[in-house]
């Protein structure tokens, strides 16, 4: 797909230099960068998605299974 942006004169610059040097195009570094991005940030979706349900449902433990947990790890001496 194509598309127009519009970055700071900075950044063009830095992007031209390092894709030059790496012997890709501008557009081959865009479209890696914004992946990588993207990818990077998936899970404050997830985190984001897992936080709205908390907040609606009771995340307790049952009083039964967290006896039955507490009994479940072993003795230590501190």
């Amino acid at each position: 797909m194509k598309t127009a942006i519009s970055i700071p004169d900075e950044v063009f610059s830095r992007a031209e230099s390092y894709a030059r040097r790496r012997k890709m195009t501008r557009s081959a570094l865009f479209t890696v960068a914004v992946d990588e991005y993207v990818q990077g940030h998936r899970s404050e979706d997830v985190t984001r998605r897992l936080n709205e349900v908390y907040a609606k449902e009771d995340s307790s433990l049952d009083p039964v299974l967290e006896r039955l947990q507490t009994l479940s790890l072993p003795r230590e001496e501190w």
